[in-house]
């Protein structure tokens, strides 16, 4: 993919208070507040999914899911078109407590992706308002509003985002929902496959210009999930189920499912080649993220019928 240099711009406001955000808490504060990241990150995002669509309600949770897609991809796209540095990366009095990709060198692009908009932020929206929005509960509309902004604050606090990329990532995960809500209004269940297929392929536009990681990603993503919701309609067709201990079951065992198969599908390439950062390698990642996403969301509910417990 080449090195990638990014574009500097910001307004003085957001550095000053950054600024004095950390001088305020600190590095030790400011690592307490990272915590809430955790809220609008890959694992929390999976865990929500799992139960909603695994276990709570199936429709429940293809919209919320749908909605999730949908930032986190547009949301790669945007950053790829804007390209603004992180932070960090123009002001030497800004400090990086909480970098995107703990593995990699927390100044290479390619890895810790850009800062316009916040992923974060735009993953909070779109997944708690979306959930608000499909719950109708006053306790759920509250944890909408409270999520983003302790989200967007944690962002800002750690040093990796501009409270402008906040504020970019609050528009767009809203819109997000909104897109959602109105196609799931027009589209029926029936054509539901072509709207993902659509959505699918104009999401590859970004495969002409993106060269970042978490692009990449969110494209298989988006492929495996949107697949494996129609694979399961057709040929799965699971019983949700409101039992504590089975919801456990189903979710835990998605998720070791989901990190095991990740983790063997990087087997046949060297760790030299999967830095390498090439356009190749974005392939395979998406093909890889792809797999792991339709064989978790789509192929494992087959074995729900043999997870029972009581009557």
């Amino acid at each position: 993919m080449g090195v990638i240099v990014g574009n500097s711009f910001w307004f003085d406001f957001e550095v000053r208070f950054m600024e004095w955000l950390q001088n305020i808490l600190g590095e030790g504060g400011a690592n307490i507040v990272s915590k809430f990241s955790i809220f609008g990150e890959e694992l929390a995002l999976i865990l929500i999914l799992g139960f909603l669509y695994w276990c709570y309600d199936k429709k429940f949770g293809e919209f919320v899911g749908t909605s999730i897609l949908l930032g986190l991809v547009s949301n790669t796209m945007i950053k790829n078109i804007f390209w603004r540095r992180r932070p960090y990366f123009d002001h030497e009095s800004i400090k990086c407590y909480r970098p995107v990709d703990k593995n990699a060198d927390i100044y290479d692009i390619a890895y810790q992706g850009f800062s316009f908009p916040s992923g974060h932020s735009t993953n909070s929206v779109s997944a708690y308002s979306a959930i608000a929005y499909k719950g109708k509960k006053k306790c759920l509309t509250v944890i909408a509003v409270l999520a983003p902004l302790l989200i967007g604050f944690s962002r800002v606090s750690v040093g990796v985002h501009y409270p402008t990329d906040v504020l970019g990532g609050w528009f767009l995960g809203g819109l997000s929902v909104i897109i959602t809500a109105v196609l799931f209004k027009k589209v029926s269940e029936e054509k539901r496959g072509l709207m993902y297929l659509i959505m699918f392929i104009i999401s590859c536009i970004g495969l002409f210009y993106c060269k970042t990681s978490d692009y990449f990603t969110s494209l298989g993503l988006m492929g495996g999930i949107f697949g494996a919701f129609e694979f399961e309609k057709r040929f799965v067709k699971f019983e949700e189920t409101r039992k504590p201990v089975v919801c456990v079951i189903r979710i835990l065992l998605g998720g070791a499912i989901y990190l095991a198969l990740n983790t063997v599908l990087k087997l046949p390439f060297s760790k030299e080649f999967l830095d390498s950062g090439t356009f190749a390698v974005g392939l395979i990642r998406t093909c890889r993220y792809l797999i792991v996403s339709f064989v978790t969301v789509g192929v494992y509910p087959f074995v729900f019928k043999f997870i029972r417990i009581g009557k």
